[in-house]
Parts: structure tokens; sequence; C-alpha cells
């Protein structure tokens, strides 16, 4: 039986975080798309366009490899959040081109270097600016992990749909009824916690089994 293989359990959690986002457009119009729904804006193609500004920096200069691939949103002329939204000119296929061109050249990267491999974030302070690649990897892969969290509140406001990913939803059976009569419980219990004096029920206390990955 051949031993752990630290690297390639990375990768498979970074690329799972990376599918699960890109699932989240599935079946959606440009507006959906782009359609923020958020005070802040949060929209899914923003999120797709943050995490390939991400993996292209962390997996580029960081380690000497810099990618060719244009960064207008770290241009000096840039305006604020420019990496969080997507312009009309630039499609959806624009965007998941992009991208699936930053995962070729992360990969790159990541197969290339050892773990252990050192490189520098210039924007980190000095006091752990040098990192491994080890280090980097556990970064993206929780940043890109939370993106797809945030992509899959913004996919349920728009029309509903939610799951982990598209071959384990990670959700209990139910069809729309049984949601709709939990959504009701669930604002009971909000209700009966938010007077004073009237804790929630035993029965009414809502179990979350993680069904892992």
């Amino acid at each position: 039986m051949p031993g752990p293989d630290p690297k390639a359990d990375l990768c498979r959690y970074l690329q799972a975080a990376r599918d699960a986002l890109l699932w989240k457009l599935d079946g959606l119009s440009e507006y959906d798309s782009r359609r923020p729904l958020t005070p802040t804006g949060t929209n899914l193609l923003g999120l797709i366009k943050h995490l390939a500004a991400v993996e292209l920096g962390y997996f580029g200069a960081t380690f000497g490899r810099p990618s060719a691939e244009p960064q207008p949103w770290f241009g000096d002329d840039a305006e604020p959040n420019a990496d969080m939204w997507a312009t009309a000119a630039e499609s959806r296929e624009h965007v998941v081109g992009l991208y699936h061109r930053t995962w070729a050249h992360s990969d790159a990267t990541i197969d290339a270097l050892p773990l252990d491999a050192l490189g520098r974030v210039p924007h980190w302070p000095d006091d752990r600016s040098e990192v491994t690649l080890h280090r980097i990897l556990v970064h993206v892969i929780a940043e890109t992990h939370r993106h797809a969290g945030h992509a899959d509140i913004v996919r349920e406001l728009i029309d509903g749909a939610a799951g982990l990913r598209k071959d384990n939803d990670n959700l209990p059976a139910g069809d729309q009824a049984w949601w709709e009569n939990q959504r009701r419980r669930l604002e009971r219990v909000a209700q009966e916690a938010g007077r004073p004096g009237q804790p929630p029920t035993a029965h009414e206390s809502v179990i979350v089994v993680d069904h892992g990955q």
C-alpha cells in the first residue's frame, strides 16, 4: 500500500473547491452570473475572477514564476475591488477561461516545486513574507473554500439551488415543502430565543450532520 502523499491531498482539496465554485454558474444567465446579492456586491462571477487573481499571485510571482496573463486589477490606475466583479465586456466564458488557465499555471508551479520550496509574498508583513509552497497551498485552499461558501449562499439567493458539489450535495433529503417547513421551524426557534427568559425548547433543536468529502 503506497504511503501518504501530502501534496496530492492538498491538490485534491484545492481542486474540489475550484470545481464547486464553477458548478455554481451552471444554468445561469449572464445577468445572474454577475448579479450582486449582498450590500458589498458579492456575486458569482466576481468570486471566480477574484480567485483567479489570488492564484496568479500566490503561485506565480511568489515563487518567481509570474504568469503572462494580464492582471489589470493590480494596475496603478485600478479602482478598489477591481478583481471582485466582471465588467460588461468580460463575458462569463472569458472569466471562466481565465480561471482554467490560472489552474494550469498554478498546477505547473505545484508540480515543479517541493512542498518546502521557499517563496516570498511581497504584500505580507516582513516577519512572515517568506513562505513555503506548503503554506501557500493551505492558504489558497482556505481562501477558495471560503469563497465557495459565499457562492453557495449567492446561488441559493438567485434560484434556490444549493449543495456542496455536483456529485454530492451534502444536504439531507427533502422536497421544497420539507425545506419550507424547516425554514418556518427555524424562524419560530429564532423568535423564541429572542424573547427574554424563553429559550428554545429541546424538541426544536437542530442537528447539522457533516457528510464529509
